[in-house]
């Protein structure tokens, strides 16, 4: 794509990019994004009038909600993944273009095409177009971090703090810091493996969360229904009640329906044909995007997008039931409870409780 080379075979796709990002001028920017606007107008000839006008054209075709229908509908289209395809091509393009506006734009578009690649690379189906942009997105990834893991630091508490009355000692190491890696460095890929892609499209959602904040409603909400896909799990049953019950009782979680049960449910409502493997490096950026939706967004009002985001994590968390996977129905779990306390009690979980009172 461009200058950029794309090798497709049977198994791997192969894209050598530039991934070196440097700023570029307003004029520089300003010509790129015209140019990126009219080979899109070649793709949609419905592009809105109001964009030759625009102060900032890519910000308004970012919250375009007509154009942004358009171009998720292209991507669905059965062959729309393979490497010839316009739409992929230009969104390669887009994003190498350096110009931070329209890799916004691109990444609006991220959960589509994540949740179609990943519900079709099992069909065996030329999807070049989209592991090209994938690629993209993981070499901008790698060469911002420097080759640096994404680390936190977290208080050992092995030990004692300085605020607790001890008769022992303390330790000259209780303050010390315990490094907790979010997510380990990166290496380059050109290529797409089998044993690579879910790091790969999970760098790729990191960089979408790292974003979040910026994207239209309508782009969570497209991840929530693909998330709720990928699950392959009917998370119903676990449904909060008219009168605000707890999901469920820890005895009543134990009492999984069959797994042929819960197949046999899931292809009848359709929910079985886009199930994936969930590792943790794919599901880890997942449940940190879900929890933005559920929780920490900009409002609690968006409604069709808690309740989208609400219907996705109780069918990850019925999957993680389902895997018998600790980690993950212990951060499914919480996401539910956290989510529950927000709507009862207009809780916001980034503010200090006021309150004289020290609960033990």
């Amino acid at each position: 794509m461009s200058d950029d080379t794309t090798t497709v075979s049977s198994e791997t796709t192969t894209v050598t990019t530039n991934s070196e990002f440097t700023p570029t001028n307003s004029n520089s920017s300003h010509f790129k994004t015209e140019s990126a606007i009219q080979s899109l107008s070649s793709i949609i000839p419905s592009l809105p009038p109001s964009l030759s006008v625009s102060a900032n054209p890519a910000l308004s075709l970012l919250h375009d909600s007509d154009v942004s229908s358009h171009i998720s509908s292209l991507l669905r289209q059965p062959n729309s993944g393979s490497g010839d395809n316009n739409l992929c091509r230009w969104l390669y393009d887009t994003f190498q273009s350096s110009v931070p506006d329209l890799q916004l734009l691109v990444l609006r578009f991220l959960p589509t095409i994540a949740g179609l690649y990943l519900s079709r690379v099992t069909q065996r189906i030329p999807l070049a177009g989209f592991e090209a942009v994938l690629l993209a997105l993981y070499a901008h990834e790698t060469t911002s971090r420097a080759g640096q893991p994404i680390t936190v630091n977290i208080p050992d508490i092995s030990h004692p703090s300085l605020y607790h009355e001890s008769k022992a000692p303390i330790n000259n190491n209780a303050t010390n810091l315990n490094l907790a890696v979010i997510s380990p460095s990166l290496e380059p890929h050109g290529t797409v493996r089998s044993t690579k892609r879910a790091r790969i499209v999970g760098v790729a959602l990191e960089l979408y969360y790292s974003k979040i904040s910026q994207m239209p409603i309508g782009s969570k909400i497209d991840f929530c229904e693909f998330c709720r896909i990928w699950a392959g799990q009917d998370g119903k049953m676990y449904k909060e009640d008219e009168i605000g019950n707890e999901i469920e009782t820890e005895s009543e979680l134990s009492q999984e329906p069959s797994p042929h049960g819960d197949d046999n449910e899931n292809e009848n409502d359709g929910i079985k044909e886009g199930r994936i493997p969930l590792p943790w490096e794919l599901l880890q950026p997942i449940l940190r995007i879900m929890g933005h939706c559920m929780i920490m967004g900009p409002s609690f009002k968006e409604k069709e997008l808690i309740d989208a985001a609400g219907e996705a994590c109780r069918s990850l968390y019925a999957r993680s039931l389902h895997d018998i996977n600790p980690k993950a129905i212990l951060a499914t779990r919480s996401l539910l409870r956290l989510s529950k306390m927000a709507k009862e009690n207009d809780f916001d979980p980034t503010e200090i409780p006021q309150t004289n009172v020290i609960s033990l």
